[in-house]
């Protein structure tokens, strides 16, 4: 009798089309395994991304507004799981491998910072190298989870993570779904939220976006996944010529209404200082450093383990560290 895992693999010779990457087709992990009883390779990369320590932070990391005021704002989380919920319909329509999407996009953002994208910015001005929350994401499964043995992930589900802003000269189609998708899913919801907030009302929205996409954020997502499905077909994974202006206009009215807009990011001036404050202390002070983090130090370089450590913090913990170190504690004399 086959395992399931072999029963799944067998299925995805039908399922998988031409232009899908079969599980058992993988080219493998940097650290050979024995293959699980159960699941494929990529539906166990799926599960090892859930249960690692830097899924479970994005539930306190900012999206786009920092310490929003309500429950209803979108965070990495949320954004997170929006995404791999529409790579996966998109991947099933298209015949592509639903587990490897499913895996990338769980994986996607695990090395966006505290303060969302004003957090990518600052440590890109502090960490002399650089700082790309693309190539962070890749670091995190790599290189930091684990105590810093890394999740040993397959190098499919590897390159589709780092391939998820700007692309990979070998990435899958997957990977470029779940590109697709990313966009798709924050344009939107950061629209949502945006109108929200009150930064915007529902009639700022262009007339083509309206008229072309829908005035409700479901038709919005819907029209995009549809003609990404519809365009895709022959494996051309991309927003269709006759769509490109409104994807173009709609990316173009976000940045300059949403994430450049002033009162939006009022507190964004702030960031660099906060996260400047604790890199600083935290490389002067590198016996402070948690275990783990030392030994990335002595592997890896000191500014290296320090720019890991601040930036998987969560918004709130960044605060406190913050408080903790430069802020006097309230003290009475008896």
């Amino acid at each position: 009798m086959p395992c399931p895992r072999e029963e799944r693999e067998a299925v995805e010779e039908i399922l998988v089309g031409e232009y899908g990457v079969r599980a058992r087709d993988s080219r493998g992990r940097e650290r050979p395994e024995e293959e699980c009883w159960d699941r494929t390779c990529f539906q166990r990369d799926a599960d090892r991304i859930i249960h690692s320590k830097a899924f479970r932070r994005l539930k306190h990391k900012t999206q786009v507004f920092l310490q929003p005021e309500g429950d209803h704002y979108r965070t990495r989380l949320t954004h997170t799981l929006e995404v791999t919920r529409l790579s996966r319909v998109v991947a099933r329509a298209l015949r592509l491998n639903e587990d490897l999407a499913e895996a990338i996009a769980l994986g996607h953002d695990l090395g966006h910072t505290p303060f969302g994208h004003a957090g990518e910015r600052a440590l890109n001005v502090i960490y002399a190298p650089g700082f790309r929350h693309y190539e962070q994401s890749l670091r995190v499964v790599d290189s930091i989870e684990k105590d810093g043995a890394g999740l040993n992930l397959c190098y499919e589900t590897r390159i589709g993570i780092l391939a998820h802003t700007t692309g990979h000269p070998e990435e899958s189609r997957e990977a470029r779904v779940v590109r697709l998708c990313d966009h798709v899913a924050y344009l939107n919801h950061d629209l949502d939220d945006a109108i929200r907030a009150g930064i915007l009302r529902e009639e700022d929205v262009p007339a083509l976006i309206q008229q072309r996409l829908g005035r409700r954020n479901s038709q919005r997502i819907d029209t995009f996944i549809r003609d990404i499905i519809e365009n895709g077909a022959d494996g051309s994974i991309d927003i269709s010529p006759d769509m490109q202006a409104v994807w173009v206009q709609f990316h173009n009215f976000m940045f300059d209404s949403v994430y450049h807009n002033p009162l939006a990011k009022s507190e964004e001036t702030k960031v660099e200082n906060i996260l400047r404050g604790i890199w600083e202390y935290y490389r002067d002070h590198p016996d402070r450093l948690p275990e783990d983090f030392r030994a990335i130090a002595e592997r890896d370089g000191l500014d290296r383990a320090v720019t890991d450590y601040v930036s998987g913090m969560t918004d709130d913990y960044a605060m406190y560290q913050y408080s903790q170190i430069f802020i006097p504690m309230a003290w009475s004399v008896k």
